[in-house]
């Protein structure tokens, strides 16, 4: 409620002027537009009140609603030819009462924002906004079923964000039905699709070969993914992103993680390619690998694929096989294990050393290495096994490893010493210095 209050006070902020002379009044209503003036409702507002005091200016709509306040909102959906914004949290069951005066064009409008906190995810019916919405520019639905929505999509050619999160089951939009409706959206600069669970999935009965022309969004800078890997390999097969410089994808827990298409979409995406340092992160809920460039800021510019899992050697198994299935990364050269668990809940023992050595296989350039406590006796372990004409088998390029919480003696200190001499005579030593996380 505080921060719609401060919205508020910030909106309405011109009507103080009005109330200080006839001249000022005349001054500030002699330039709506220029002044953006408009109006802020929310369930609280008297609407029909405010509506008779004021001019006929923009309205904007945002809120909580609870029962004894939908009339409020009702009353001022009913502007339709004034409404320029609609960000609304609701009960499914008030989706019916709230939206009842929205099947019609609404042609102002520019922002909508519909969030529903329902079990039972509530159903856009199709004849919403009469289907057709020319001026939306900002689109955002949450935990909501639209049917309607590839339809409404290609009448807002002017979008600019679109975001779809939790989509339910029920709301299930196919790769071919989003695309169809992305193709036209040719000033669409961010996009988010999150599936709420992995029974989200292309019907493979029906699958078809890639199409030879893909579709172009020239203007898209972000885009967000959830959900499973088939459907992701088919959307990418199917668009041209050429301005892409950040993805944030997340995978459902499952055995395949491999991804031929969506390495093809990377390779032909300018941006997404060519990152000299790699994250690879483990937690209690998923783990994933990052890509970015090391002088950028760490929410920009980076491509980054999170695995939905908990068991320890599983996280590790995925994220092996994303690392993998990636385009080459032949340009990585900081690469980062780490550990950021609630609890110290991994050992030293937990995962096999193939599997470590598996991971880091593709790093082929890497030459720093930079190791949380928790991670550095077992990767030391794992790398001891190459000896020999093995030695360069896995990091080949490797100069430094950087330890976390690094001390004069203990396990990681015995397991490294084989490694540094090995190294060392193989004509390709390495130097173990302390990582001070807090500066990087």
């Amino acid at each position: 409620m505080d921060s719609y209050l401060g919205v508020k006070q910030d909106i309405d902020a011109w009507q103080t002027l009005v109330h200080v002379c006839r001249r000022w009044r005349c001054l500030v209503f002699g330039s709506p537009r220029r002044l953006n003036l408009q109006l802020y409702c929310t369930p609280q507002t008297p609407t029909k009140d405010t509506l008779d005091v004021w001019p006929a200016l923009p309205l904007i709509i945002e809120g909580d609603l609870i029962p004894r306040d939908t009339d409020n909102v009702i009353a001022a959906l009913g502007q339709r030819n004034r409404v320029c914004q609609v960000l609304l949290n609701f009960d499914g069951w008030q989706l019916e009462q709230v939206l009842a005066p929205m099947d019609v064009s609404f042609p102002e409008l520019t922002d909508l924002w519909l969030n529903s906190y329902s079990v039972t995810p509530p159903v856009i019916p199709v004849s919403f906004l009469g289907g057709s919405a020319p001026r939306l520019r900002t689109l955002e639905l949450d935990s909501i079923s639209f049917p309607g929505l590839p339809k409404l999509l290609l009448s807002a050619t002017h979008l600019v964000d679109l975001r779809l999160w939790n989509i339910p089951h029920s709301g299930y939009i196919s790769p071919e039905a989003i695309v169809a409706s992305l193709s036209v959206l040719s000033s669409l600069e961010t996009l988010r699709l999150e599936f709420e669970s992995p029974q989200s999935r292309p019907d493979w009965g029906s699958r078809r070969p890639p199409p030879s022309k893909r579709s172009v969004l020239p203007a898209l800078d972000g885009f967000s993914f959830k959900g499973v890997t088939e459907y992701l390999e088919e959307l990418v097969s199917r668009i041209d992103t050429p301005q892409l410089s950040y993805a944030d994808i997340m995978f459902f827990n499952q055995i395949d993680f491999d991804c031929p298409r969506l390495t093809q979409f990377i390779n032909c995406t300018p941006a997404l390619r060519g990152r000299d340092e790699a994250r690879v992160q483990f937690n209690d809920f998923f783990a994933n690998v990052t890509l970015r460039h090391r002088t950028s800021q760490p929410d920009e510019d980076r491509l980054s694929i999170n695995i939905l899992c908990k068991e320890q050697d599983r996280q590790v198994s995925s994220i092996e096989q994303v690392c993998n299935s990636l385009p080459p990364l032949s340009w990585v050269e900081d690469l980062y294990i780490e550990h950021q668990y609630l609890k110290p809940v991994w050992k030293d023992d937990a995962i096999e050393n193939a599997l470590w050595l598996e991971l880091l296989h593709p790093f082929i350039t890497v030459k720093n290495l930079y190791l949380s406590k928790e991670f550095g006796p077992g990767i030391a372990a794992a790398l001891q096994e190459l000896v020999g004409g093995r030695i360069t088998e896995v990091l080949p390029r490797m100069q430094n490893i950087f330890m976390e919480g690094l001390k004069p003696s203990g396990p990681f200190q015995e397991k490294i010493e084989q490694l540094v001499a090995s190294r060392r005579l193989s004509g390709h030593p390495i130097i173990i210095s302390l990582w001070d996380k807090d500066s990087t």
